[in-house]
This record gives structure tokens, C-alpha cells and sequence, in this order.
């Protein structure tokens, strides 16, 4: 159910995987994902689980409405968890309590935490996302915040990685013009796109050292969702959070 879960400063990280939910075929089992055409029900069934084996109240996880933009939503003392986020692809607080999460299935998702000044972040980093710059983004309204990006640690999740993301050479080109560490080339010598590494280029620019990569690639493992091999299916979570 929980793929990884990282703990570090007082900060978790966690990812899950597709199993240990309710979901049925083709969005078996741990679907986390309430607008892929899911049983709601079923959706509400896995959230629940997915916080319960991380000892975490789902009352209290803050979900994104995801659009592959890089609108950033900042959570102040008046947002209560539940309430509807306008559409945004990061989400960061200082408020303690609160768990943020973003979905993917091929997108690499990013979380950050500041632990000396008490803020995460949370990012759907996909090719458009990355290419936008959301994940700067997120870094400026943390840092707004109060923290600094020198302390923050950085996690990303499962995700496509640049051997299968392929794509026509005309967009390999115009992402690379962006951000010259996404230039990739499939396992089979065609055009493709690295977005895990575009994301953690953009974060070293920043000054974030403290970083670390899933090896997992969705595309490759059955044990994740993806929506480039599959079309039809669910969604993994990621999740950060403090303690207390």
C-alpha cells in the first residue's frame, strides 16, 4: 500500500503504490483519485486506508485539483482541511496539522518541507507542469513563507522515467530549450523526455540540495498506475507532512 515512506527531520514523505484498496478493474486496487471515472465511494474507501496505514487522520490531507498548470495555492490558518482548492499543481503551508498530497500516474510528484521553519510543499510536476515551472513556484511561495531552500529536503515519487516517455523530436526540443537536463532518448533510440531529472535541475538551480529520487518507473512496473501504458486507470499519491 505504502510504497516508500521517508522520514527525516521531523518530515514524511510517503508514495504509495497501487495495492491494498477496493478499487475494481481497471483501477484496481488502491485508487486514490476521485476524478478518473472511479467509484467515489470506492475512492473514499482507499483515502481513508492510505492515511490510516500512515497513522494519519484523512480529515486532515489536503488534496489538489490538478490541471498540469503551475498556479501555486498557499494554505493559511483560515483554510480548514476538506474545503475545495481553486485549480492549482502546488500547494504549500506553514499550518501544522495538515497533510498536503498530490496525484499521478506518470507525472513525477514532488514534496518539499522546510523542518527548521515548519512548511511543506507539495507538486504535480508533469512534462507541461515542469516545462511551467511549478516547481519553482512551489520553492518561491515556501520561501515566502519563511523558508529558505538551502534547508528544504525534496522527495520525488514513482514516475515515468526517461527511457519510455517518449515523444515527437519538435517537443523533446522545445522542453529541453526550457530545461536542458529533461533531454532524453527511449531504451529504443527515440525522442523522449526526462521530467524527474528537468525537476531536480530546477531544484538544484534553486539551491535545494537535499534531494532525493524514486527509482521506480510507472510505465515499467505493475505495481503502479500508469496512464501512458494503460489510458484507463488510477491514481498513486504522494504525501507530505510534519510530525505532531
Amino acid at each position: 500500500m505504502i510504497g516508500q515512506h521517508d522520514h527525516t527531520s521531523g518530515a514524511h514523505f510517503a508514495f504509495t503504490d497501487r495495492w491494498g484498496g477496493v478499487s475494481a478493474v481497471p483501477y484496481e486496487e488502491l485508487n486514490l483519485g476521485g476524478a478518473v471515472g472511479d467509484d467515489p465511494a470506492a475512492v473514499r474507501t482507499n483515502r481513508a486506508r492510505a492515511a490510516g496505514a500512515l497513522g494519519l487522520d484523512p480529515a486532515r490531507v489536503v488534496w489538489m485539483n490538478q490541471v498540469h498548470g503551475a498556479d501555486v495555492a498557499v494554505l493559511g490558518a483560515d483554510r480548514e482541511p476538506g474545503t475545495e482548492l481553486p485549480p492549482v499543481d502546488a500547494v504549500v503551508t506553514a499550518r501544522p496539522g495538515l497533510v498536503l498530497a498530490v496525484l499521478t500516474a506518470d507525472c513525477t510528484p514532488v514534496l518539499l518541507a522546510d523542518p527548521v521553519a515548519g512548511i511543506v510543499g507539495a507538486a504535480h510536476a508533469g512534462r507541461p507542469g515542469m516545462v511551467a515551472g511549478v516547481v519553482p513556484a512551489a520553492v518561491e511561495a515556501m520561501t515566502k513563507l519563511g523558508a529558505e531552500p538551502s534547508r528544504m529536503i525534496a522527495r520525488t515519487g514513482p514516475a515515468v522515467c526517461g527511457r519510455c516517455y517518449e515523444v515527437p523530436a519538435e517537443m523533446r526540443a522545445e522542453v529541453a530549450a526550457v530545461e536542458p537536463a529533461a533531454w532524453a532518448e527511449t531504451s529504443w533510440g527515440t525522442p523522449a523526455v526526462d521530467v524527474t531529472a528537468g525537476v531536480h535541475a530546477q531544484l538544484e538551480a534553486l539551491g535545494v540540495r537535499d534531494r532525493r529520487a524514486s527509482e521506480v518507473c510507472t510505465r515499467e512496473s505493475g505495481d503502479h498506475y500508469s496512464y501512458r501504458r494503460d489510458r484507463t486507470t488510477g491514481r498513486l499519491a504522494g504525501y507530505v507532512w510534519f510530525d505532531g
